[in-house]
């Protein structure tokens, strides 16, 4: 079992995730504190695998509790965060200094919401208890979830044959943001175009993408239906919705559409590889990195059937070497590397195949 405790200022939130956490197989709620003071004696005397912490709360802020834990007792924390929009900096300075993953508490809402709320609640938790820098919780439960079919067919021509315009396609989840700065951080200002996919909630997207555009070289934004590929640029999928590669004539942008949870994700890192091998074919490259579950592993093995480079983060360098592992099983990873080296491979890549 997978023992969680809450941290919340709100009683209703606190319920609320207990009610949800508690309704899973594999996941027990251990106790519950309204402040820091509270949270560091139940952490001391009920060792818990995983805890969910609010940011906004009396007596000690949660980010500053946050620095205590991880300098003091590291213990994987999932930020557990209203969508308020003027916090969202704040909340993804929690995952610079140690937070595996941030989640959106629970909100009222149609039957079906609450089922979706619930799954990536529920994943985020597992997920967590896999990373590094606290206990490993057990494996993850096996759910039904829909696959890439749900929002893209497969294909059923040939995909695009080879042009000199790379497109360079990335996937990540838990511990995805800080390698994801990794990688974009070693791109020179004319590095082929990027898409990424981070498992992240909506609202949160736009800040992180602010935020990587103030870090490197290239140009990063959240991505909206109709943006161009350029060299130079990376465009981040919004949080909450599927980010598409789409073809029209010898330029390459991006289609952000609503749908289904896919591999229990939205946006599915599923979903981009597979609009990738359609449209992309020998000129992309995909990049799969840190993250639980399998998300990208299909996708992975569809864009290097159609032609595409691919490659995979090593299990050394994985916060969770979960996605990268079901796609090397599944024959889709080429190459393996560390994340430091991915970036170089990818620029050698994209200059061997445009010669």
């Amino acid at each position: 079992m997978i023992k969680v405790l809450i941290v919340d200022d709100s009683a209703v939130v606190r319920q609320a995730l207990t009610d949800i956490l508690s309704a899973q197989a594999d996941i027990e709620v251990i106790g519950t504190a309204a402040d820091p003071f509270v949270a560091a004696e139940k952490m001391r005397l009920l060792k818990p695998d995983v805890i969910t912490l609010d940011i906004e709360m009396p007596r000690m802020d949660g980010l500053t509790f946050l620095r205590k834990i991880m300098s003091q007792h590291p213990i994987p924390v999932v930020i557990c965060s209203s969508l308020v929009s003027q916090h969202s900096d704040t909340q993804l300075k929690a995952l610079e200094y140690g937070a595996v993953d941030i989640i959106l508490k629970p909100r009222l809402g149609t039957k079906a919401f609450l089922y979706e709320s619930s799954q990536v609640i529920a994943d985020a938790i597992r997920g967590a208890s896999h990373a590094k820098v606290g206990l490993l919780g057990l494996k993850k439960v096996v759910q039904p979830k829909l696959t890439a079919d749900a929002v893209l067919p497969p294909l059923t021509i040939k995909a695009m044959p080879e042009t000199t315009e790379k497109v360079v396609v990335v996937g990540a989840s838990t511990g995805g943001t800080e390698a994801i700065r990794i990688f974009l951080e070693q791109m020179p200002a004319d590095c082929p175009a990027i898409a990424i996919v981070q498992h992240m909630p909506e609202g949160f997207t736009r800040s992180f993408a602010d935020r990587l555009n103030q870090l490197c070289k290239i140009q990063v934004k959240e991505a909206v239906s109709g943006d161009t590929l350029l060299r130079g640029h990376a465009l981040i999928a919004p949080g909450n919705c599927h980010m598409l590669i789409k073809r029209s004539g010898a330029r390459y942008y991006v289609e952000v559409k609503d749908g289904p949870l896919v591999s229990r994700h939205r946006p599915s890192v599923n979903v981009l590889f597979r609009s990738a091998a359609q449209n992309l074919g020998a000129n992309g490259i995909g990049v799969i990195l840190t993250g639980m579950g399998d998300d990208g592993a299909d996708g992975l093995l569809e864009m290097r059937q159609a032609g595409s480079l691919t490659i995979g983060q090593n299990e050394e360098t994985s916060v969770v070497y979960g996605m990268p592992k079901e796609a090397h099983k599944r024959g889709a990873v080429e190459i393996q590397l560390p994340l430091d080296e991915i970036s170089k491979r990818v620029l050698f890549l994209s200059q061997q195949k445009m010669k």
